[in-house]
Formats: structure tokens, sequence, C-alpha cells
């Protein structure tokens, strides 16, 4: 059975690390850390703990074996793996069991370790670039908070994958799927046209079909059609969200409404607005 971590942290450059927010200053005097990350609905109980440690003993014997093949008078690694355990928050069992000492703004060793043993409460780190790899692991609302945040920050195919991968609350899923199809970016539209034609193309008959009905010219149309709904169901979860009821004449005129601007208009009002008629001004 292979045993291993969610991943490893390579330290190329210790030296760079060290005016970076924690934990990175801790990764200084390694040459590798594993990283296990526990996404919001992992188990945090102590079985999960111990099947963490498992995998960090597994790699610890993985590099002492590599080491004594490739040993050298000039190389023998005696150290002691670390492992950086990142999840939402600290479990309350952990804190009654272990010492947690703060090395920096939600960030803990974990003592007593006879290896460097670090925990990262993702949900209270703050919002800054150099820790988006800690902040995936948040939940609820603050997972919802980083996600508005780094949107703008990352490409498009990161942050889909965000929305694929993350438990964030659909009504920001569906914000930030309308925030990325309002795009006017030439290279975004032009993939989204190569994604639908790609689709057509694996199913021929489908093909032949809009091709015969003379459809397959409206491609861009129909994008332009989902865009609108994908706008007005958007702006109808944010009404929801906040209690403000549309009454059938004000739902009548959003699904009626064929600009794009104007939805988006009408959008942004509703995060502010007192009544649902005030955000269809």
């Amino acid at each position: 059975m292979k045993v291993q971590g969610d991943g490893l942290l390579l330290v190329r450059h210790p030296d760079r690390v060290a005016a970076l927010p924690a934990p990175w200053p801790e990764a200084r005097m390694h040459e590798e850390i594993l990283i296990e990350l526990k996404m919001p609905g992992d188990h945090l109980d102590f079985p999960a703990v111990e099947r963490a440690l498992l995998r960090r003993q597994a790699r610890q014997v993985q590099r002492a074996e590599r080491a004594e093949r490739e040993e050298t008078s000039a190389r023998v690694w005696l150290g002691q793996e670390p492992l950086w355990l990142v999840a939402p928050h600290v479990p309350d069992w952990l804190r009654a069991q272990r010492a947690l000492v703060a090395i920096g703004t939600a960030c803990y060793r974990v003592e007593p370790s006879p290896f460097p043993f670090l925990w990262i409460a993702a949900n209270d780190l703050p919002l800054r670039d150099e820790l988006v790899p800690f902040l995936v692991a948040r939940s609820g609302r603050a997972l919802d908070e980083f996600a508005r945040w780094v949107a703008p920050r990352m490409p498009l195919a990161w942050v889909l994958g965000m929305v694929r991968f993350t438990a964030m609350s659909a009504t920001v899923r569906e914000e930030l799927l309308w925030w990325v199809g309002k795009g006017e970016d030439p290279e975004v539209k032009a993939r989204e046209r190569e994604i639908l034609q790609a689709l057509l193309g694996a199913n021929p008959d489908v093909q032949q079909k809009l091709v015969e009905k003379g459809i397959e010219k409206g491609i861009e149309k129909g994008i332009e059609k989902g865009r609108l709904a994908e706008a007005r169901s958007a702006l109808r979860r944010v009404l929801a969200q906040r209690q403000l009821a549309l009454t059938p004449e004000e739902d009548a005129r959003v699904e009626g409404c064929a600009e794009l601007d104007v939805l988006e208009r009408w959008l942004e009002r509703a995060v502010t607005a007192d009544t649902a008629a005030d955000a269809l001004t």
C-alpha cells in the first residue's frame, strides 16, 4: 500500500522566505516539508491526525532509505521530516492534549513533538497573496471572504478550479461565475468558443443537427444568452439571500431584461439595496 501526504514543499531559496508572513519563515531550516491539507468536511479528529503523522513517518523512512543508498562521505541525512498540517481551524481536542506555541497569526508549533510539527488555521490567516496556498483550506464565511478577495488576483483557470473544488456557498459560487462570464477579454471569449466547438466536435450527431437547422452560426448568441441567464440567476440569489422578495411584476421584469449591463447594475445595487424595488432602479 502506498502511503503519502498531500504534497511536498521543496525549499530551494531559504533566504527568500525570511521576510514573508508566518508560517513561511519556519521553512528556512528545511530542504522539504510534508504538507497535509484538510479541506472543509475532512475529518479533524484524533485518528485523522494520527494518519497524517503516519504519512509523515512514511516519508521520513523514504528519505532515510534514499540517503542510505546515496550515502557518501559528504552526504548523510539524519534529520526529521517536518509536517505542516493546514486546516480551517484548530480542533478543541488538540488544544486540550497538546501545547500550541504561536509563531505568528493562526500558525502554531505543536509540542511536544520529536519533529517540526506546525498547525496552520486557515480561517484565521490574514488575506495576503503570499498565503494563498494555505487560505484555500478555509471554510464557511471565511472561505467566501477569501473567494471574493482572491478571484481578481488569480488566472481564470485557477478561479474556475477553486469554484469546482472548494465548498464555498452557492451565492458566492454564482457571483464568481457571473464575474468570470462578464469579462470582455478577447482571449477569454475565444476560449469559450473553443470549448463549445470542442464539445460539438465530440458529438457529431448534435453538430449535424445544428448545421441542418442553421443554428451553428448562432453559437456566440447562445453564449450571450447563457451570460444573461447567469446574471439573472445571480441577481435572484443575492436578493433571496438578503431576504428581499421580488413581486411577480419585478420578477417578470428581471426575466424580460435582455441587456447584460442593466442586469449587472441591478446585481451591484442588490448588495446594498433596502428593497428589491430599489435594486431594480
